[in-house]
């Protein structure tokens, strides 16, 4: 049996894991200045769309839940926006790779306004990532194909994620969440 760990404990050891992620992307980014050109305001990662595990979705919540009453109103109205769209991409069986979402907690600034506990998504979008065997960058950088360079092993880092999700609920620890959702129905 699956002992349920607290979740302060479990977020303090997801913040540490994303704390090495952001180390390692930042190592890339200095090693590939060129490449590598991610920018405040650029937001492109925030409009790909794709899902956070358990663990991710209550660290979100969490903060989420720590703004002000009107950056709250404001995600939220943007959540209800953002997962509709969700939801009809999912009932077309449209390809996930291929459509454009803009994440509610982006505002009109293009900025973040959970940034400190942003996805990991978020966080390794602008430099090489392995998923499947195949290595994906973001469409904005000049990492050129064909030339090797580093990737984060993504399914290393999902495998973690799954880790502790599961340590925070072995039921619930096992599901997905677009971020909308974990606005809009709480993870827990």
């Amino acid at each position: 049996m699956m002992t349920k760990f607290s979740e302060e404990t479990i977020h303090e050891e997801l913040k540490n894991f994303l704390r090495s992620i952001d180390q390692t992307v930042e190592h890339v980014r200095r090693s590939y200045p060129a490449e590598c050109r991610c920018k405040k305001g650029c937001a492109d990662c925030c409009h790909a769309v794709f899902d956070i595990s358990f663990a991710e979705a209550t660290l979100i919540e969490n903060a989420f839940k720590r703004l002000n009453r009107p950056a709250r109103r404001g995600i939220e109205k943007r959540a209800k926006e953002a997962l509709r769209l969700w939801n009809e991409m999912i009932a077309s069986g449209e390809n996930p790779g291929k459509v454009r979402i803009a994440c509610p907690l982006l505002d009109g600034d293009n900025t973040c306004l959970l940034y400190r506990v942003r996805p990991v998504n978020c966080r390794t979008y602008g430099i090489p990532v392995e998923i499947n065997g195949q290595t994906h960058v973001c469409g904005r950088s000049a990492f050129q194909p064909g030339t090797r360079y580093p990737s984060i092993k993504f399914s290393r880092i999902q495998n973690r994620l799954l880790e502790l999700s599961l340590q925070l609920n072995p039921v619930s620890g096992m599901k997905r969440f677009p971020i909308a959702a974990c606005i809009l129905a709480p993870a827990n």
